[in-house]
């Protein structure tokens, strides 16, 4: 998805254009314009005729703004006596560096931090985040409080421990040897299929061929 945001200056926000439509949101806004797939319009013209009312209605629901507290931070049973944290979204805790948030359903996220990095290292993060919060971000603090207190119950209560995931790279370079033989493979059936002097090549296998013989 593109975007492209041009800011509303703070004195027109507010402002009544006579004769002129008035203002969608009574909150700062800003316009963006986005490039978007024709399924995912489709699918907000069914929330809302108004694109710009129905993506705000859909980030809502999403984001869980109403959510009241104690359900932004879960631990989610995966197994009898065995448990993980959930979050909400947040965009303080993606400025933690080290921490990964790994999105395992709509909106709720895995807590990853590298091996060997203690528990209470994160909740010293998590603290600092605190202090540095604007007093606006309401939302964030809530989710920041209830994490901090959680982990803090868990680790003085030691009912909390660390384990490890598997990370797959899923770049295909073409310098790594793997590519490097994925690509001879494909020339190598190209070469095949391609008819060499009008006829075709000798030994070439069923599988690769166009016809049948």
């Amino acid at each position: 998805m593109q975007e492209h945001a041009q800011q509303v200056p703070e004195n027109k926000r507010s402002e009544k254009h006579p004769g002129g439509r008035p203002p969608k949101f009574r909150e700062p806004r800003r316009a963006v314009t986005v490039t978007l797939p024709e399924r995912t319009l489709r699918q907000l013209a069914a929330v809302d005729l108004d694109r710009a009312h129905a993506i705000v209605k859909v980030t809502d629901a999403v984001v869980q703004k109403d959510l009241p507290p104690g359900k932004l931070v879960e631990v989610v049973e995966i197994e009898p006596g065995t448990g993980v944290i959930l979050v909400g979204p947040s965009s303080c805790l993606r400025r933690i560096p080290w921490l990964k948030m790994v999105e395992v359903a709509p909106a709720r996220y895995l807590l990853v931090i590298p091996s060997g990095t203690p528990i209470d290292s994160l909740e010293v993060a998590v603290m600092d985040l605190l202090e540095d919060l604007p007093a606006a971000e309401e939302r964030e603090r809530v989710i920041l409080e209830e994490l901090e207190q959680r982990i803090r119950q868990l680790r003085r209560s030691k009912k909390v421990s660390k384990a490890e995931l598997l990370f797959i790279d899923t770049v295909v370079r073409l310098d790594e040897p793997s590519a490097a033989g994925a690509t001879a493979d494909l020339r190598i059936r190209e070469r095949r299929r391609s008819p060499i002097g009008g006829s075709s090549q000798r030994g070439a296998s069923r599988p690769f061929t166009d016809r049948a013989p």
